[in-house]
This record gives C-alpha cells, sequence and structure tokens, in this order.
C-alpha cells in the first residue's frame, strides 16, 4: 500500500534536478504526458491552440445605448480532439435580469441580455437550439473534426448598461466605453478543454488570439478609439484630423488632435448622419471600443525598439472638465518608454496605446478605460499598472479567469518599479500593508489557488501584492542582468500562446539556470507569513553580530537600517537566498562607522506580521 502510495504521488511530481518538487495537478501533468507542454517550460513539439477570425459590422446609438451587430466568426479547430459542441461567451449577459453575478448591478442596469436574432452555421440555421446559461452559449450537435473549421453567422443586439459599470458602460451623455460587446467562441485549451467559468464580475478573461475585422458606425459627431488600427481616417475623420494623427506616430511632442475648438466648431469627424469607422487588429486577445462627442484628444509617439526605430503612439482621450488627465499623455509615454527600455525591457508590442477616461481601471488590447482620480500620485500609478497590462495578459495570453495573480501581479511589480521613474518622490506601497494585515489567517490562502476560487480580500491579495512580491525578491535574488534574461526567455517560449504558473516557473528555473522551487513551494504553493525579529546582538567595539529569526514560513529579504548617533545612517540587504536551505535563523555582520544608536528590520516591500522584535537600541555606554 504505502509502495504504491508513493508511485501514486510520483506520477503527479514534475522530477527537476533539485530536491524540492512542485505539486502539479493531474490536468497539468497531462500535458506533460500529451507532449503539449514541457518540464523546461516551453511549449511542447504536440503544443496547440485555436483560432478565429472575427469579421464584426455593429451599429451604436448613443442616445438609447442600443448597439445592433452582426458577427461573423470563421472558426478553426487545431487541437486533436473532436469538437461535439461550440462553446460561446455572452459577456454582457452579465446584466441579464436572472445571470448569476457576484458584483452589485442596480435593478436599472438589469436587462434582457444580449439577444440572439439569427444564427447560422455554415450559412444553414442548426436543427438544435443553443443553450445560453448566463454569459455561457453552448451550441450542440456540431462535430468539428481536428484541424478543420467552421463558420458562424450571428446577427444580435443589446442596450449597454448606463450604471453598474463593470469595465464598460456609459461614461455621461455623449460618451462611452463599449467592451464584451460582441459573442465569441470560448477558449479549448490543452488543459481543461473547453473554458466553461462563466463570467460573474470579480474574475476576468481569457480568451483566444484572433483576427479582428471591425466596422463600427455611430453618429456624425462622435469620434471612435478603438483597438487596432483605423483603416479609413479620411472617410470618418475630418482631413487635418488625419493629418494631426500622421503627425504625432513621429513625434516625440505631444499634438493635440482634437482640440478645445474643433469641440466648440464640432467639425472633427465627417459630415454623414452616420460615419462608419474600420479598424483590424490581428492576433489579438480582445477587442473593445469607446465614442465620445466631447473629448479631448492628445497624442505622441516613442521609439520603443531602438534597432529598428519602430515607434508606438500613445493616446489619451478625455474629458477636459477632469483636470488630472492633462498630465495623463506624459504619464502614458514615459510608461511605455518604460516598459520597452527598463523594465521589462522588451519593445512594446503593438503600434498605439490609447488611454480612455472612462468610469473603471480596466485593460484591454491597445487600450485601458481609466476613472479621473484626485491626486497626480494616483494618476501616475493607475496609468502604469493598466498599461503594463500589455505584456500580461495580452501579449502573453495568461488564463486571468483561472490565474489572476499571472497578470496582477505583474502589473503591480510594475506600477511599483515604474511610478518612482516618472516621479521619484512615489513611494508606492499598494496593498503592502493589507496583506500584512491578512498573512497567516484563514483568509490567507496560498497564490496557487485557482481565482476563481478566491473573492473579495483573499482575491485582492493573491492577485496583486503577494505575486508581485514574489516576482521582486526572485528579481533580487538573480540581480537586474539574469532576471531580464530569464523573463525575456519566459516571453519568447509563450507570447501569443497561453502560459500556465508551471510554464512560468520552469521558464525562469532553466533560463536563470537556478532552481527556484524552494522558494516557489513556499511562497506560492504553502500558507504562512513573513516574521522575521532581531534575536540577538554582540558587539565588541565596533564589530557587530546580529542573529535574524525567521518566526515565519515565508522567505522574504533581510533589510537592515543601521542609525548612529550622529545622525548618518548605513542599510544592510540580503536577498531571499539565505533562507534556501530551510534554516530558520541567519547571521549578518558589520563594522559599525560610528557610535550605533539603534538597528531596525524592514523596508517598503518587505512584509512583516509583527515589528515589535525588529528593533534594536543600544544602550548608552556608562
Amino acid at each position: 500500500m504505502i509502495k504504491l502510495l508513493f508511485s501514486l504521488l510520483l506520477l503527479c511530481t514534475v522530477t527537476l534536478p533539485a530536491q524540492t518538487n512542485l505539486y502539479i495537478p493531474r490536468n497539468i501533468q497531462t500535458t506533460y504526458d500529451n507532449g503539449t507542454r514541457t518540464t523546461l517550460g516551453t511549449p511542447g513539439k504536440n503544443y496547440w491552440q485555436n483560432t478565429a477570425i472575427y469579421k464584426i459590422d455593429v451599429s451604436f446609438d448613443p442616445g438609447t445605448r442600443l448597439l445592433n451587430g452582426n458577427v461573423q466568426i470563421d472558426y478553426t479547430n487545431n487541437s486533436p480532439d473532436t469538437l461535439h459542441e461550440i462553446w460561446f461567451k455572452l459577456y454582457p449577459n452579465l446584466y441579464k435580469k436572472g445571470s448569476i453575478t457576484l458584483t452589485k448591478i442596480s435593478p436599472a442596469d438589469l436587462s434582457e441580455g444580449l439577444i440572439i436574432d439569427t444564427l447560422k452555421i455554415a450559412g444553414a440555421i442548426p436543427e438544435t437550439s443553443p443553450k445560453i446559461d448566463g454569459t455561457n452559449m453552448s451550441v450542440p450537435g456540431q462535430t468539428l473534426l481536428p484541424h478543420q473549421s467552421v463558420s458562424f453567422n450571428i446577427q444580435y443586439h443589446y442596450t449597454l448598461n448606463k450604471g453598474s459599470h463593470n469595465r464598460t458602460g456609459k461614461i455621461d451623455e455623449g460618451a462611452a466605453f463599449i467592451a464584451y460587446f460582441f459573442p465569441r467562441i470560448a477558449v479549448y485549451d490543452d488543459i481543461d478543454g473547453w473554458n466553461k467559468n462563466p463570467y460573474l464580475g470579480p474574475q476576468e478573461f481569457y480568451n483566444d488570439f484572433c483576427n479582428f475585422n471591425v466596422s463600427i458606425s455611430v453618429p456624425k459627431g462622435f469620434a471612435v478609439w478603438a483597438t487596432g488600427d483605423l483603416a479609413n481616417c479620411k472617410d470618418v475623420f475630418a482631413t487635418n484630423i488625419c493629418d494631426r494623427i500622421a503627425l504625432a506616430e513621429t513625434s516625440n511632442e505631444v499634438i493635440n488632435i482634437i482640440d478645445s475648438v474643433d469641440l466648440v466648431n464640432k467639425n472633427y469627424t465627417a459630415t454623414n448622419a452616420i460615419n462608419t469607422w474600420k479598424f483590424n487588429a490581428a492576433n489579438v486577445t480582445d477587442f473593445v471600443f469607446a465614442v465620445s462627442d466631447h473629448y479631448l484628444w492628445k497624442a505622441t509617439s516613442v521609439v520603443v525598439d531602438s534597432t529598428t526605430n519602430r515607434r508606438t503612439r500613445v493616446d489619451v482621450a478625455f474629458n477636459p472638465a477632469h483636470k488630472d488627465f492633462y498630465e495623463v499623455i506624459d504619464f502614458a509615454r514615459q510608461t511605455v518608454y518604460a516598459m520597452s527600455h527598463q523594465f521589462p525591457k522588451w519593445p512594446f508590442p503593438y503600434p498605439h496605446e490609447t488611454v480612455f477616461d472612462g468610469l473603471d481601471q480596466m485593460e484591454y488590447p491597445m487600450m485601458v478605460n481609466d476613472n479621473p482620480v484626485d491626486n497626480r500620485e494616483d494618476a501616475i500609478t493607475l496609468t502604469d499598472h493598466e498599461i503594463f497590462h500589455t505584456m500580461f495578459p495580452f501579449y502573453m495570453g495568461t488564463n486571468e479567469t483561472k490565474y489572476g495573480w499571472m497578470d496582477e501581479g505583474w502589473a503591480t511589480l510594475g506600477e511599483w518599479l515604474i511610478s518612482p521613474l516618472i516621479d521619484t518622490t512615489i513611494k508606492d506601497e499598494y496593498g503592502m500593508r493589507p496583506y500584512e494585515k491578512a498573512a497567516g489567517k484563514e483568509i490567507d490562502l496560498p497564490i496557487i489557488t485557482p481565482t476563481t476560487q478566491l473573492f473579495n480580500e483573499a482575491l485582492f491579495l493573491n492577485s496583486y501584492p503577494k505575486p508581485a512580491m514574489g516576482y521582486l525578491f526572485v528579481k533580487d535574488l538573480l540581480g537586474d542582468s539574469l532576471f531580464t534574461k530569464a523573463l525575456h526567455y519566459y516571453i519568447t517560449q509563450w507570447q501569443g500562446k497561453h502560459p500556465v504558473p508551471y510554464d512560468f516557473f520552469n521558464c525562469i528555473n532553466f533560463a536563470a539556470g537556478k532552481n527556484l522551487n524552494w522558494f516557489w513551494k513556499k511562497w506560492f504553493f504553502d500558507s504562512g507569513f513573513p516574521d522575521l525579529a532581531i534575536s540577538k546582538v554582540t558587539h565588541k567595539t565596533n564589530d557587530y553580530t546580529l542573529i535574524i529569526t525567521s518566526k515565519g514560513t515565508k522567505p522574504v529579504p533581510i533589510d537592515l537600517t543601521i542609525s548612529y548617533t550622529d545622525g548618518t545612517k548605513e542599510n544592510v540587504h540580503k536577498n531571499i537566498s539565505v533562507w534556501e536551505k530551510g534554516n530558520k535563523i541567519t547571521t549578518i555582520k558589520f563594522k559599525a562607522k560610528a557610535i550605533v544608536k539603534n538597528l531596525e528590520l524592514g523596508s517598503l516591500y518587505v512584509p512583516d506580521v509583527n515589528k515589535k522584535d525588529n528593533m534594536y537600541v543600544q544602550k548608552a555606554a556608562k
């Protein structure tokens, strides 16, 4: 019996060249057995993912908020499996009467949801009607063989919410941010098959990489911003507006694309009663758009690739009454530059990035929907956090629904690192104090817990500060150069695909040439809490020896501040490697440069649940 149990445990564990192994769930283990993923973190020789081409035509009436649409989807099954049904996501049904939701929705915003007017498969109406359950829709009775394609044509309509803003909706009279506005085919992957997790509000999204050709019809006077490249500028904008856009695409200066004079004269769009805007986007996971008849538009561009001199245009569209947005164009430009040249030091992958003045704090391919804020620091941290999401989840294709920390943790780290580059006075401790308060309590679950099982505080902690600290501590351990090399290896292997946590862990291990499973296990898989203490201090004249004890189980760096009686200070730093062997104590030695006043443990990003034992006060000599 014991031998059998031991054998079963081995089957659920990937053997790596260190003594610490990470627990591997059976559905992940199957991907190694099938050759779709490898234990080195790379896509396997049999890796596949499905894709589609979306041709979408929508008309949106800002007055009534009615959206009418037609979507043609050419879907390709690249998997080795025969699909006997096709699953769709109808995200607007979050607002449908009777749908299960975990977010507050005003009764005034409840509607009939997304109405399917007609659905055709390969040009014919199917014999079996689709089954709609909240935000999921399944179309049974359709057999799609491996490596075959099928075409869907869906006519539909729904009314955009005017309140209860959950990442989309009416902003004011004359402005709206429209996301999740079309039926889309759910992800079918090598881990779980169909993604049947419903959209309930808190958890975010998981979509395939697809190509989009989108036409958006709105009344005269309304400008449209969207994912993708505008293909018919001169058909929808006045000529001078197109000229300004072209100038911004080559300029380091901020160009006023739509200025206050344009808003007064209302002459910036074409004069047709209805203008149809055409956008194209290739190999992206989502498509959104926004409209306004009274927003200013500022734009500039930045060289994101020094080798090719490729530029990214940066846009900010905003209500002139929101004064905080006037500086956002500078914050956005600096964020795109920093991402390209400083961290993660990867050329910004898209031709433009638009920050839109909305009613939420949410990211999309090439766009973010940011609400107005009260102060400059909040404007900076919000801007860089949301733009940083360009890399994670969009360029990397992670499953936000199931592994929220694989994108929110990175965006939090990006916020921590980039915000001080924009303004050196910022000391961003986003999420640190809530984690210290909750660490080790029942609410504090392991980061590896699927996001679908998390709510409220547990969802926040596991998605934002905890993984961000994990990434930061590994960056500190490896050093900037090796960490960047390892991170770039992960990006190279998985951009445009669907990595899972084990792909990330194994990529970093392999590229860094270090098995970090001891840390991944303690920080991402195990329960516990961080708690350091100064246990003992001895000294002979100026030679000090400190015993630092880890009373908790979470490995964190040691930051020791030495304060001298003459007012000067000195810092001693030790990275997490001091805890690698599982030891509970470590020794720090230093030679005092003056008379020591006190010694204190702690720094901005080193959490500690009990700081009462972090201070040593030197007794005055008799």
